[in-house]
């Protein structure tokens, strides 16, 4: 009777994760520029991946960027979300003979292929200072990238992310976008 009651998991099933493995994550950028214009540019972010379901994952983001030149200089702080949706391209999982994904993933990750893992996500959030420098500003954006696993616990996790914040600047209320290359490791 208790096999008849009991319903075996298989490997396609979902089931909802709290902090799953590598649920940590750090990413630094630095860039220093000396000619148009002369600035120094410091980007760190580090989030936590509260909850996976499947192949989506929810992430919890804090970012601090810093941008000095010789006649102002700025910090922002922003804290967002960041839903993802892992493994995106086996969507594509047809014809049977030579599945599109399979292609896509040679041709992209080579001999990686079957460890990769591409991903798709959005950015949703506050900053600081806000427009006004009364309220936190808007963070919105979207963000493409690819996670590699190296061992049980650690991967290392490279994405091109756009995202538009609504900052204050030198008492100046405005809008402004960023594009972000960024490599990270996760643990």
């Amino acid at each position: 009777m208790v096999c008849l009651l009991a319903s075996p998991v298989t490997a396609q099933d979902a089931f909802l994760e709290w902090l799953p493995i590598r649920p940590f994550n750090f990413d630094v950028t630095f860039s220093q520029r000396s000619f148009a214009p002369d600035n120094r540019v410091i980007g760190v972010q580090g989030g936590i991946t509260a909850l996976r379901y499947g192949d989506l994952e929810i992430r919890a983001m804090y970012q601090y960027y810093s941008n000095h030149t010789q006649t102002f200089q700025t910090d922002q702080n922003s804290l967002y979300l960041n839903p993802r949706w892992n493994n995106f391209i086996d969507i594509l999982d047809f014809p049977k003979g030579m599945p599109i994904n399979r292609v896509i993933r040679h041709v992209l990750f080579g001999p990686l292929e079957d460890r990769a893992v591409p991903y798709l996500g959005l950015l949703g959030g506050a900053t600081l200072p806000g427009p006004g420098n009364t309220w936190p500003g808007h963070l919105i954006g979207g963000q493409v990238g690819v996670r590699f696993p190296i061992a049980r616990g650690v991967s290392i996790d490279t994405a091109v992310q756009y995202a538009q914040y609504g900052i204050d600047f030198q008492g100046t209320a405005g809008q402004t976008q960023q594009w972000l290359i960024t490599t990270g490791i996760r643990f």
